[in-house]
């Protein structure tokens, strides 16, 4: 009868096989491996034919061809009336991407399988770091890791990665670890575990492409010395809005927190302006901590999760970037916008015809309570979106000098209102043309008036008089002495 037997062999020690699999291998008359470069294969029963998969290894370009053509042979080979009997290091399910594409394809081909379970390399590793695995062990593949631009693990808890197998994978795992842990964060390297040859080595992050590696080599990260962790930080917040947390924090609301959100949002705004990289890690927490606040107030009345706040910005990213996560070619910036507005408009659309109809127009997703400086600014970049901007700075300037012209000959407050107002709106079309961001350039200059201010008032101070008391030529003559550097 047709069927598949899949054998783990262990870490590499002949004596940490098992009694099942042993005599498994004793019973075949033909046992396939997917690698013969195993410590226990010279050890193996005498009598069954032994075979071996490397020689794929040197024919395929990656390892994912490697792993595909040996799942495709070993369920043709499962197909005859004695089936198949292959072997693999370690634990048949534990890193071993063969195995799950041949048990996926059995159950699809109605070929019977049999799974014969091997010590893997995570328990003598466990051992040679006396470690507890149910102390929030992360177990994950180098391959993954490099494959990724940011490591996905939880930095509060240990992590171990296997196949660490050559100075360049290490090389490459650094790279993307490194945005996550600091380079003198502490690891080891664990080689060959649970056999005579077993190596631990611990070292900075940085040092871990300096030795040599094998098949059998491990990485070992330890947990950040201080919280780091996203969850960690979820935690937090639930504890503080649960019963045994803060009575301040309990009686907070979306409305309650709204004004908070927005002071928040401010100082990073501010961190930003001073350049003070110590200030705006600290105002991005306090940033950060306002979401989460929202989001587990929203969870615990059931609207929705943090998952869902995930999943919805990373389908978005994704979803209006088809130029990264899909076949869109784009020539350069212009054409990233152009395919941007595009999608937008179909996910409004898509949103049902009644929301559609509300949101037709280019303006509309624009905030209305924006500060009406950012507003400008936003209305105006939308605008240029679709070619509606000044064709040239002179134009613009042009149209400032009228604006201001109007308003030089206005008697009504109203008409002189709408003067300002166009001069204004004009100013922050001209910033945009110039890729001049008018909310930077007017705190930069409100920056400038209060250190010149500063200095008036001072002046005055030395000279023992209120500055109000000073008549208005001494406060005229005191401001041209800032000259606009002071």
């Amino acid at each position: 009868m047709s069927h598949i037997t899949i054998v783990g062999l262990g870490p590499g020690a002949f004596d940490q096989l098992t009694q099942e699999a042993l005599t498994t291998l004793s019973q075949a008359s033909e046992v396939w491996l997917r690698t013969a470069r195993h410590p226990v294969v010279p050890h193996l029963p005498a009598g069954p034919a032994i075979r071996s998969f490397d020689s794929l290894y040197e024919e395929a370009r990656t390892f994912e061809e490697v792993y595909a053509t040996i799942a495709q042979r070993l369920l043709a080979l499962g197909e005859r009336p004695e089936g198949v009997v292959y072997a693999v290091p370690g634990h048949p399910l534990v890193g071993e991407s063969t195995v799950t594409q041949i048990l996926k394809a059995a159950r699809e081909a109605g070929i019977p399988t049999r799974v014969i379970p091997g010590l893997s390399f995570i328990e003598p590793t466990l051992t040679a770091l006396g470690l507890d695995a149910l102390d929030g062990l992360q177990i994950a593949d180098a391959l993954d890791v490099i494959g990724s631009y940011y490591p996905i693990l939880n930095p509060d808890r240990p992590a171990l990665i296997a196949q660490v197998y050559s100075r360049s994978v290490a090389s490459d795992l650094k790279l993307v670890l490194m945005n996550l842990y600091p380079d003198e964060h502490q690891t080891a390297l664990v080689d060959a575990a649970g056999t005579a040859a077993e190596t631990v080595v611990w070292g900075p992050l940085y040092e871990i492409d300096h030795r040599d590696h094998t098949p059998l080599t491990s990485l070992y990260v330890a947990p950040l010395p201080q919280i780091g962790g996203f969850e960690h930080l979820l935690e937090t917040v639930a504890h503080l809005r649960s019963p045994e947390g803060c009575p301040w924090d309990r009686e907070q609301t979306h409305a309650s927190l709204r004004e908070t959100l927005l002071e928040e949002t401010y100082e990073v705004l501010e961190a930003l302006d001073r350049e003070d990289d110590d200030a705006l890690c600290e105002e991005l927490g306090d940033l950060l901590l306002q979401v989460v606040m929202h989001a587990q107030i929203a969870g615990e009345e059931g609207v929705f999760q943090m998952a869902d706040v995930i999943a919805h910005i990373d389908a978005k990213l994704k979803r209006r970037h088809p130029h990264v996560w899909g076949a869109v070619q784009v020539a350069d910036a212009h054409e990233v916008i152009v395919n941007w507005e595009a999608i937008k408009r179909e996910e409004r659309e898509n949103k049902g015809e009644a929301r559609a109809e509300k949101s037709r127009f280019l303006l509309d997703g624009v905030p209305k309570t924006l500060p009406a400086l950012a507003q400008a600014h936003a209305y105006s970049s939308r605008a240029a979106r679709v070619g509606l901007d000044m064709i040239e700075i002179a134009a613009g300037v042009a149209h400032i000098q009228q604006a201001v012209g109007t308003f030089l000959q206005a008697h009504a407050a109203e008409e002189r209102g709408v003067a300002l107002g166009e001069a204004l709106f004009a100013i922050v079309q001209c910033a945009g043309r110039l890729e001049l961001d008018p909310e930077a350039v007017l705190r930069e200059a409100n920056t400038h008036f209060a250190r010149r201010m500063r200095y008036v008032e001072q002046a005055a101070r030395e000279r023992g008089v209120p500055l109000v008391a000073l008549d208005a030529a001494e406060r005229l003559r005191l401001w041209r002495e800032t000259d606009g550097s002071k």
